[in-house]
C-alpha cells in the first residue's frame, strides 16, 4: 500500500489584487522616509510538524526550515504557535523546568541562527514563557541578529472544546509591532483571530502593514472553509494583509492540518498552502510603508498597549522589489472524504512515530470497521508493519474468514489465523455462562490474543476498531474489542465508515492501484457474529437513522423534547438516549483516537459517569452494567 498524500496541483492563478490601501484614516499620507514607495516584503511561512515536549528536536527543525527560507530569499519567517514546545503542552505548562527549558531554547535558537549565518532573518515562532508574576504565557518570540528582540503573549485564551488555556496561561495585553523592510508587522496568536476586538483592532490602530498570525488550530471536518472566511474578515477589519501559518501533524487525539494562507487587506487570497503535509510557503507582498517614527507605547480603543520595534538594523530598511518574484502557490482543497481520510492517516502515523511505536496489531473480523482501520494503518505505517489476526469462532461465517484473508492479499499486511473455539470451550467448562456474558467471553478471549502478540512483538500497540456510533451507544465489549492503544476511527460515525471505504477504493482505482477493501465487506450486513444469525439490526436502529439521532444528541447537545419536536420518533429517541447515557463509563476506558468532528468523545464531550440526570427520566439514574455489551 502506498502513502496517500494530498494532491499538490496548483489552481489557476487568481487575478492579481490591487495594492493594499493605507490602513490609516481617510486622506492620511505616510510622513517618513518610506513615503515615496510601497515596500516589498518576502515572507516564508513554515507549515511545521512539532512534537510536544521535544524541544531540542523542534529547535533543530526550526534551524533547518529557516535555512530553507533564507535560500528562498525571505526577509520574515513565520512558524506556528508553540513551535518550540509542541501544542498543546497541557500540564507541562505548570512545570517550572519545562518553562525554563522553553525560554532557554528560544534564546539559544536566536544565537544558533546567527552563528549559522541566518541572523538577518526576522523569525517569529511560538514558545512557552513566564510572566513577571510567575504565570505561564503562550508567547511568540521575534528573533533577529542573535537576540530575542520582542515577545508577544497571546491575548485571547480559548477555554472550550479541546482548549483549557485559562487553566495555564496569563493573557497578554501588549501588541508587538516590528519593522521589517520598511513595513510594520503586528504579531498575534491563533485565538486572537477567533474573538472580536483585542489584537486585530489594535493592529488597525497601529496602522500596521501586515498582521502575522501564528497558529496551532486543530483539524475538524470542513474547518478550512471557516478559517478562510475568518482570515478574510479579520484582514479587512485590521486594514492590512494577513499571514496565517498553522501547525501540521498529529498529537494524541488532535490532528493539525496546516492550511497556511496569506490574504490581502481586501480579503483576496494571495497564496494558500497544502493540507496535512509539512511545507514552506513563500510569498512576495507589496505592502504600505510604515509611518511611525517613535517607539513610545500607545493605547487605543482596543485597550491593548502597542509596543513598536522600529530599528532592527539594516533589515528595517525598505528594499527595492526583487527582479525574480515568487510565483504564488494555490493548492487544491481536498474533498470532504479525502480530508477526513488524510486526518485519520496522519493521526495514526504521528501517534506511532512520536511514541516510538513500530508495529500495530488488530483483529480482522472481515467486517467493515476492522477492514477500514487496517487500510488506514497500511497507509500510515506501511503494510509490512501491520499485523492482522483472524479469530474465528464456531459462529463465524465463511465470508468473514475469506474477506479478512482477501483484505490481507490486497494490502500485503501480515495475516495469521488463531481459532478461539478451544479457548472458549475451556472457559465454558470452568464457568457457567450464557446470554450476553457468553457472547462477550468470545470478544475478551480475542482481545487477550491481540494484546499477547503485541506484548510479545513490541514495540507495538493494538488498534481498537470501534466507530463513533458504537462508542456512543455502548455497542462494544469492554476489555474485548474495546482494548487497545489507539482507536483510529473513534470519531467516525458508522455511515461515514462506509463512505470512507468507498472513497478509499475509488482513490486506489484513480491511482491505478488495487482497491484495498473487498466489495463484499462494504455491501454485507454488519454483524458481531457472537451468536447464530446475529445482526447489528437486532440490537440497534438502522445506522443512517441512528447516526442522525446521535449527531443531534451528542454532536449538538440537543435534548429529547427538541429532537421529537424536530420530527424524530419519540420512542426511538428515548431508546437511543438511554443507550448513550448508560455507556459513559465505557467511553472513559476507551483508547484515544483521532478527532475529526466539532464534538468528539473525550476531550470535547465531558459528562459525569455518576449522573442522576437523564433526559428520559429526570433524576432517575440508569444502572451501569454490561448489558449494553455486544
Amino acid at each position: 500500500m502506498g502513502d496517500i498524500l494530498p494532491d499538490a496541483a496548483n489552481r489557476d492563478e487568481p487575478p492579481s489584487p490591487e495594492p493594499a490601501r493605507w490602513p490609516g484614516a481617510p486622506g492620511s499620507r505616510p510622513t517618513d522616509r518610506y513615503a515615496d514607495r510601497v515596500p516589498e516584503l518576502r515572507v516564508a511561512l513554515v507549515q511545521m510538524n512539532a512534537g510536544v515536549g521535544a524541544i531540542a528536536r523542534n529547535a533543530e527543525a526550526v534551524v533547518d526550515w529557516c535555512r530553507q527560507a533564507a535560500e528562498a530569499g525571505a526577509d520574515l519567517v513565520l512558524l506556528p504557535e508553540m513551535a518550540l514546545t509542541g501544542y498543546p503542552v497541557e500540564d507541562l505548562a505548570l512545570r517550572t523546568s519545562f518553562v525554563e527549558a522553553s525560554v532557554q531554547a528560544a534564546r539559544t535558537l536566536a544565537t544558533t541562527l546567527a552563528e549559522a549565518g541566518l541572523g538577518e532573518l526576522v523569525v517569529v515562532l511560538g514558545y512557552l514563557d513566564r510572566a513577571d508574576d510567575g504565570r505561564p504565557e503562550n508567547r511568540a518570540a521575534v528573533l533577529h541578529d542573535g537576540r530575542v528582540v520582542a515577545g508577544y503573549a497571546k491575548h485571547h485564551l480559548p477555554n472550550y472544546g479541546v482548549f483549557d488555556e485559562f487553566r495555564y496561561f496569563r493573557p497578554g495585553t501588549e501588541l508587538q509591532v516590528v519593522r521589517v523592510r520598511g513595513v510594520d508587522v503586528a504579531v498575534a496568536i491563533c485565538e486572537d483571530l477567533w474573538q472580536d476586538g483585542g489584537p486585530v483592532q489594535a493592529t488597525a490602530e497601529a496602522g500596521a502593514g501586515l498582521l502575522a498570525v501564528i497558529n496551532a488550530s486543530p483539524y475538524e471536518a470542513a474547518k478550512d472553509d471557516t478559517r478562510l472566511e475568518l482570515v478574510q474578515r479579520r484582514a479587512r477589519e485590521a486594514g492590512c494583509a494577513l499571514a496565517y501559518v498553522n501547525l501540521v501533524g498529529g498529537q494524541d487525539e488532535l490532528v493539525f492540518d496546516g492550511d497556511t494562507m496569506v490574504v490581502g487587506a481586501d480579503g483576496d487570497v494571495l497564496t494558500r498552502g497544502p493540507q496535512f503535509v509539512e511545507t514552506l510557503v513563500v510569498v512576495d507582498l507589496q505592502l504600505p510603508a510604515a509611518t511611525a517614527t517613535e517607539e513610545r507605547a500607545e493605547t487605543g480603543a482596543s485597550g491593548m498597549s502597542i509596543r513598536r520595534h522600529l530599528d532592527l538594523g539594516p533589515v528595517s530598511e525598505a528594499r527595492e522589489p526583487t527582479s525574480t518574484p515568487v510565483e504564488p502557490q494555490h493548492f487544491d482543497r481536498l474533498d470532504p472524504l479525502a480530508e477526513i481520510h488524510h486526518a485519520l492517516v496522519l493521526g495514526l502515523r504521528d501517534y506511532c512515530a512520536k511514541n516510538g511505536i513500530e508495529k500495530v496489531w488488530l483483529g480482522l473480523s472481515g467486517g467493515i470497521d476492522s477492514t477500514l482501520v487496517a487500510s488506514i494503518a497500511c497507509d500510515a505505517l506501511g503494510a509490512e508493519n501491520v499485523y492482522g489476526i483472524s479469530n474465528p469462532s464456531r459462529w463465524s461465517s465463511e465470508h468473514s474468514r475469506s474477506d479478512a484473508a482477501e483484505l490481507a492479499r490486497r494490502t500485503g499486511l501480515n495475516f495469521t489465523t488463531t481459532e478461539i473455539a478451544p479457548m472458549v470451550d475451556a472457559f465454558e467448562d470452568a464457568l457457567e455462562l450464557d446470554g450476553v456474558a457468553a457472547e462477550n467471553l468470545q470478544a475478551r478471549i480475542r482481545a487477550v490474543i491481540w494484546m499477547a502478540q503485541s506484548n510479545q512483538h513490541g514495540p507495538s500497540i493494538v488498534l481498537a476498531c470501534g466507530n463513533k456510533t458504537e462508542l456512543a451507544v455502548g455497542y462494544s465489549t469492554i476489555y474485548g474489542d474495546a482494548v487497545g492503544g489507539f482507536a483510529p476511527i473513534k470519531d467516525v460515525y458508522k455511515t461515514q465508515v462506509w463512505e470512507l471505504a468507498r472513497w478509499r477504493n475509488a482513490e486506489a482505482e484513480r491511482r491505478g492501484e488495487t482497491p484495498p477493501i473487498p466489495e463484499g465487506t462494504i455491501t454485507k450486513e454488519p454483524s458481531a457474529e457472537l451468536r447464530p444469525g446475529q445482526r447489528d439490526s437486532d440490537s440497534l436502529p438502522p445506522y443512517p437513522l441512528l447516526d442522525e439521532v446521535l449527531e443531534a444528541y451528542v454532536g449538538t447537545d440537543t435534548g429529547m423534547a427538541e429532537m421529537v419536536a424536530a420530527g424524530f420518533d419519540a420512542e426511538l429517541v428515548q431508546r437511543v438516549v438511554q443507550m448513550v447515557d448508560r455507556a459513559e463509563y465505557k467511553r472513559r476506558q476507551y483508547p484515544p483516537g483521532t478527532k475529526i468532528s466539532f464534538k468528539a468523545f473525550g476531550r470535547d464531550r465531558r459528562l459525569p459517569i455518576t449522573n442522576g440526570w437523564r433526559e428520559t427520566r429526570p433524576d432517575s439514574p440508569t444502572p451501569i452494567s454490561d448489558v449494553a455489551d455486544a
